[in-house]
């Protein structure tokens, strides 16, 4: 051995002394395990035997050999019958990382849009998050014990790809009844949210250099998963009409992304004349439409605008939607709807692509939605966002000096307020020192110092009491007291 007994004895005596909450065992193991890394134990040094090392130290000699053996498992120790020897092992500085280099993402990485940022809990006016303290999770927690209880093991397993095939089916006719959908549960596959439904989509549907057409502003997730899958983005402004798109394209589209009832961010609704120029356009030229549903369930000044692909026979449309906005985010359950004969043609692709998962939470959402909690979740919550987009706008007037447009007062959960001229990004980073998330307005355009500046401000998770108070702070921010007053 290369160190005397005293240091040896002394090594593992002082790291017993310190060894916490971890076993006898593990505290050994760590300790000569070090001792050989560091260089302490050399190569070719022989330990005590076990028995010995058990009585100096007073451990039992199961623990010992316990250690050595894990030791000897993993490389560090040689062990024979007259004992044990430390290995020969690279030297530090041979197994030493070189010094740290900048690592450089794929281009196409490197062009995404800036991610935004998920604080838990939410904090004020953050978009696109709903009111979560209004869910009703006692009967969500009976609705997942009672499958459980009747389930039980049998869900443990991954299940069918596409889904839960009861969740499916109530998904299938709960659209019947409130978009003017009209499909069965094996065009509906479930995915973990909007945007894997989304991803999904552009495996299914196109290739690396095809182009896709994509609102502007427009939807983060939309422009990440299309420059992912290595598309061409054009984009397409919003006007009072929704999408505006040329008739006389000079680069047809493989795929085009809208969310026609409610545009992300501005509000904006896709007209009837459009819609149907739209549909028209992409059966003519072998395109296909994603149907971004956003927010279409929480609409206050009408009935909700049915949906693209209920408007004609064979839509070359797939329908997305989500329960992130109407339940709660971190359920991570959405879905798709496809034309009969494009669900048929993917299925072996769908089952190479996913892995079924969830499978109680979705037997539970089956549940919640048949009987009838879901329909009744939605009206008590349309009511209260109805009111809070109302008590949102008399702050903005009451508090907000800077003069501005509120764009998207039809429903959803949030307002998009155009402010000119300011630096909307660097606002929306000092309002966080107020507890306060909105997003500046210039982030949903594809170039941002070309586009409209403003916030985004969600009212689905702040309660109206802290409007007044919250647009004030905003208010200081945009436009800032001069000097010398108060």
């Amino acid at each position: 051995m290369n160190i005397p007994d005293d240091a040896f004895y002394g090594l593992l005596t002082r790291a017993l002394q310190r060894r916490g909450g971890q076993t006898l065992q593990r505290t050994l193991y760590h300790a000569l395990r070090g001792a050989m890394l560091d260089g302490s134990l050399q190569a070719h040094s022989r330990l005590p035997g076990s028995r010995a090392i058990a009585l100096r130290l007073r451990v039992s000699r199961n623990t010992i050999n316990a250690a050595l053996e894990q030791l000897a498992t993993e490389g560090y120790l040689l062990r024979d019958r007259l004992g044990s020897r430390v290995a020969q092992l690279p030297a530090a500085a041979d197994v030493a990382p070189p010094p740290a280099e900048k690592i450089v993402l794929p281009a196409r990485l490197q062009q995404l849009p800036p991610g935004p940022r998920r604080d838990s809990p939410a904090l004020a006016f953050t978009p696109g998050t709903p009111a979560v303290n209004y869910f009703p999770l006692p009967l969500w927690r009976r609705l997942l014990d009672r499958v459980l209880r009747e389930e039980g093991s049998a869900l443990l397993g991954y299940g069918d790809s596409a889904g839960e095939w009861p969740l499916r089916a109530a998904i299938a006719r709960h659209l019947a009844l409130s978009r003017g959908i009209h499909c069965d549960a094996g065009q509906v596959v479930i995915t973990e949210g909007a945007l894997e439904g989304l991803n999904l989509c552009t495996h299914l549907l196109s290739e690396a250099g095809d182009v896709a057409w994509l609102e502007d502003p427009g939807y983060f997730g939309a422009r990440s998963a299309f420059l992912t899958a290595g598309l061409r983005i054009k984009t397409m402004a919003i006007d009072d009409e929704g999408m505006a798109f040329p008739g006389d394209a000079p680069e047809i589209p493989r795929l085009i992304f809208t969310s026609p009832s409610h545009q992300y961010p501005t509000g904006k609704l896709l007209s009837a004349s459009r819609r149907l120029a739209l549909l028209t356009f992409a059966s003519e030229q072998g395109a296909w439409i994603i149907e971004d549903d956003y927010d279409s369930e929480f609409r206050y000044s009408s009935e909700p605008i049915p949906a693209m692909l209920g408007m004609v026979k064979n839509a070359p449309v797939v329908y997305l939607g989500t329960f992130s906005k109407t339940l709660f985010p971190s359920l991570r359950i959405g879905f798709m709807v496809m034309p009969q004969a494009l669900a048929v043609a993917a299925q072996p692709a769908i089952r190479a692509l996913l892995r079924g998962g969830h499978r109680t939470e979705q037997r539970a959402l089956a549940w919640f939605i048949e009987e009838g909690h879901y329909a009744r979740h939605l009206a008590a919550m349309r009511r209260l966002y109805r009111r809070r987009q109302a008590q949102l706008c008399d702050a903005l007037a009451q508090e907000l000096a800077a003069p501005h447009r509120i764009l998207g007062g039809e429903g959803g959960l949030h307002l998009t307020v155009e402010i000119a001229g300011i630096d909307d990004v660097q606002v929306a980073e000092r309002a966080r020192q107020y507890q306060l998330a909105p997003a500046a307005l210039s982030r949903f355009y594809l170039n941002p110092q070309s586009g409209k500046t403003g916030l985004v401000l969600g009212y689905g998770n702040t309660s109206a009491s802290q409007f007044a108070p919250a647009v004030r702070a905003l208010n200081r921010i945009i436009t800032p007291p001069r000097r010398g007053q108060g």
